[in-house]
């Protein structure tokens, strides 16, 4: 609505101040070129100090006729912004291509007194965009974080998702975005500030997957807008995104936790100079030992240790964010990365003794095929 009366404004006040303006100076023969003419006028103005401008004679003249017409589009301004926060957008987008389609005119607009108001009022248009920025950014680094977390994407986010879908709606045309561009960037810093801040938060979920699904939402919400500004946010949260997701992963833990506990402290052994090869005879790591160990984890044992942490994750996760089989996945490699070093472990520290898992890598990759199948 604000930018369909702005604009019928601005239509109805462009022919009628050219119209005056060029009869003042056929009237008065007067030159816009005529420097010498030009008079010392201070300015006093409601929302800012005295300030001595040099005025040429049409132009003092106008700001005379018209003396109440930047009063009232400052007036307009600021009823718009109590209206809606976001509708100084609007209103500096109107005024900005307002002013370059005068400047791209002919000299009588380019020079005219409506050109010199406008751009006083897109000066107090900017200000108002700059303090809702600032109070958005404030807002979004302070947002209350839900200790349920029942809807796992954080306010901070929707604040942000609404604020640019929202401008890039009302800047899709506009002729000038370098504030929208900086505005972009210094909201995507707060929303970034506002995901780090669950770190320290006391949820009841764990905060690693949550941030996980918060970078994620923001990685694929920028790919879908594809804004050139933003390009290097984009790949930050894909990257912070991959980052903690892999800490769930580790957090979700280790089905097979008494044989990562035994081969931590056969390198453990190593790490402090124990021999590879003397590692067996270490009374808490000898063959003996490893054999228990290896007996605890039969096959069938540790498909459905998967199938339980399947259905863990499952529960976790929030459907919306669509990264079941990611997470998945990312646990698959894992599991192959400690199965193979546990492989390497054995063939190096425990070398013709014949001791061998009870389920070979073939086994563990159609365990998780098999579970990602009938689900």
């Amino acid at each position: 609505v604000s930018k369909q009366v702005l604009e019928q404004v601005l239509r109805e006040l462009q022919p009628l101040c050219t119209a005056e303006q060029q009869f003042i100076e056929k009237f008065f023969q007067l030159s816009q070129d005529a420097t010498e003419l030009q008079v010392l006028e201070v300015s006093v103005r409601t929302t800012s100090s005295p300030v001595p401008l040099v005025k040429e004679p049409t132009t003092q003249l106008l700001s005379e006729i018209f003396s109440c017409l930047e009063l009232e589009l400052r007036g307009f301004l600021e009823v718009c912004s109590k209206v809606h926060p976001f509708s100084c957008l609007q209103v500096l987008v109107t005024l900005n291509d307002s002013i370059f389609e005068m400047l791209g005119s002919s000299s009588t607009l380019r020079s005219s007194f409506l050109n010199t108001v406008l751009g006083n009022v897109v000066l107090l248009a900017k200000s108002r965009f700059n303090k809702c920025i600032e109070t958005l950014c404030k807002e979004i680094e302070e947002a209350k974080i839900p200790s349920k977390m029942k809807d796992r994407i954080l306010p901070s986010v929707s604040l942000f998702e609404e604020f640019v879908n929202f401008s890039e709606e009302v800047f899709r045309t506009a002729r000038q975005r370098q504030d929208l561009h900086e505005a972009h960037l210094r909201l995507a810093s707060s929303v970034f500030s506002s995901i780090n801040s669950l770190s320290s938060a006391n949820l009841k979920v764990n905060t690693d997957m949550v941030m996980m699904e918060n970078f994620h939402h923001i990685h694929c919400f920028l790919c879908q807008k594809k804004i050139h500004c933003l390009e290097g946010k984009k790949r930050e949260a894909k990257q912070r995104y991959s980052e903690h997701m892999e800490k769930y992963v580790k957090y979700l833990g280790q089905p097979l936790e008494k044989l990562n506990h035994f081969f931590e402290g056969v390198k453990a052994r190593v790490a402090q100079g124990v021999k590879e090869e003397e590692v067996s005879f270490q009374l808490a790591y000898s063959k003996q030992e490893l054999r228990k160990v290896i007996e605890r984890y039969p096959g069938k044992e540790v498909k459905g240790a998967l199938e339980t942490l399947y259905r863990k994750i499952h529960k976790d996760l929030s459907p919306e964010e669509n990264l079941l089989l990611v997470v998945w996945h990312a646990m698959e490699q894992e599991f192959i990365r400690q199965y193979q070093e546990f492989e390497d472990l054995i063939q190096r520290c425990y070398a013709g003794s014949g001791i061998a898992m009870d389920f070979t890598m073939e086994d563990l990759l159609s365990y998780f095929n098999s579970i990602t199948q009938s689900n």
